[in-house]
C-alpha cells in the first residue's frame, strides 16, 4: 500500500477524500447545486467535477420511527444514482459538504460514503500533439453537453 503523495512523469497522486451519495435521479441537479456552493469541486483547470452511475433500484423497509412509518414489506425504489466527486482533505469543507447534502436530499437516511484515496493531479505537460486526446480526434466534448441528471 502506498501511504503517500506520489508522482509519475505526467501526474501527481494526491491525498484525497471521495464522498458518494446516493439519491433519485431527480434530486442529484438540486444536491449538487447545493454542494458546488460550498466547494468547487477543482479538478485542474476545471471545476463542479462529478460523476453519476446509470440508474438502479434502491430496496429497503421502513421501521418504528422511520418518517413513512413501519411497514412490513420491502420497498422497491427505481431510478437512484450514485454520484461521487473528490474533496480536499479538509475535515471542516467534508462536514460542510455533508451536511448540505442532508439538507438538500429528500430521505430521512440518506447514504452518503466517504473513501480516502489517491487523485491523479495533471503536471500540465505539453501534449499538444498526443494524438491520443479528444482535442486532436473527430470529437468534440462541447458539442452536446448533458446535465447531471440526464
Amino acid at each position: 500500500m502506498i501511504d503517500g503523495n506520489f508522482e509519475t512523469k505526467s501526474a501527481r497522486m494526491e491525498r484525497m477524500v471521495l464522498l458518494s451519495l446516493q439519491a433519485p435521479a431527480d434530486d442529484v441537479d438540486r444536491i449538487m447545486e447545493a454542494v458546488v456552493k460550498v466547494v468547487p469541486l477543482m479538478m485542474g483547470k476545471y471545476d463542479g467535477n462529478a460523476y453519476q452511475t446509470g440508474e438502479g433500484v434502491e430496496s429497503y423497509r421502513p421501521l418504528e420511527g422511520a418518517a413513512a412509518g413501519p411497514e412490513t414489506d420491502l420497498r422497491k425504489r427505481p431510478r437512484i444514482v450514485e454520484v461521487s466527486f473528490e474533496l480536499p482533505d479538509d475535515r471542516k469543507k467534508i462536514e460542510q459538504v455533508i451536511e448540505t447534502i442532508f439538507q438538500t436530499h429528500s430521505y430521512q437516511e440518506p447514504v452518503i460514503r466517504q473513501q480516502n484515496i489517491l487523485a491523479s493531479r495533471t503536471k500540465g505537460l505539453d501534449d499538444s500533439k498526443n494524438p491520443n486526446r479528444w482535442w486532436n480526434t473527430t470529437g468534440d466534448l462541447k458539442s452536446k453537453p448533458e446535465s447531471i441528471s440526464s
